[in-house]
């Protein structure tokens, strides 16, 4: 049975990787400060912490990885003006969001072998932006950058690539204007993420790169008239 490490199991997005995983057969632990989804290997980790990280390891016991999904992510929702920005609070969306892929990929390389994937969660505000948008943009630009990086150094033995999530919800308030501003004619749903992942999982000619799951978004020309 094939394994895998899901970050942030416990989160929007993560939740559902980690149930679709099970479906197809996988084994799946989940790294996450908060209790995991049923059938799922639960170990408490925060990934923006070292120490952490390599305890968390050792408590899962695996000897063998397969799939490694950095999924775990913090959102700076002030939006504060750049000069009323806490540096805390800027490192604080650091550590979890681009620290911990590095230090979950450097431990989880340790435990792969030939064929394995490692798969970022990034989002298009790596590509665009909102006012307010710096350590969030900053640490999915910086993910994009890693998983590059990570993908030359690692081949061709691990192939390493990540998804770009535009708006995912699974909410059911949603307006007729939030799916219509959409090419696709409707917000994402987490499953939608789950999907590139099973894509990713097949295509072993794909490598560094950034797949966008938007529904077109990043694509629209929007003038205001």
């Amino acid at each position: 049975m094939p394994k895998a490490i899901v970050t942030g199991g416990n989160g929007l997005i993560g939740k559902v990787l980690c149930q679709q995983l099970i479906k197809q057969g996988w084994q799946v632990a989940s790294f996450d400060t908060n209790d995991s989804v049923k059938g799922v290997e639960s170990v408490c980790c925060d990934v923006g912490n070292e120490n952490s990280v390599k305890h968390g390891f050792a408590a899962l016991g695996w000897q063998n990885l397969d799939l490694l999904i950095n999924c775990a992510g913090k959102t700076d929702y002030s939006k504060k003006p750049l000069a009323e920005q806490s540096y805390k609070d800027w490192q604080e969306v650091i550590n979890t969001n681009l620290n911990g892929t590095f230090l979950m990929s450097r431990e989880a390389v340790k435990h792969m072998q030939s064929g394995s994937n490692i798969i970022n969660i990034t989002s298009t505000r790596a590509f665009m932006s909102e006012p307010g948008d710096f350590s969030y943009g900053a640490s999915k630009g910086g993910i994009v950058s890693l998983t590059q990086a990570m993908a030359i150094s690692l081949g061709p033995d691990i192939r390493v690539n990540a998804i770009a999530p535009g708006w995912i919800s699974d909410e059911s308030d949603l307006r007729e204007i939030d799916h219509q501003q959409h090419p696709a004619g409707r917000v994402g749903k987490p499953l939608d993420v789950y999907q590139a992942v099973d894509y990713l999982l097949k295509a072993d000619f794909v490598t560094g790169q950034v797949l966008v799951v938007d529904g077109g978004m990043t694509k629209k020309m929007i003038y205001e008239e």
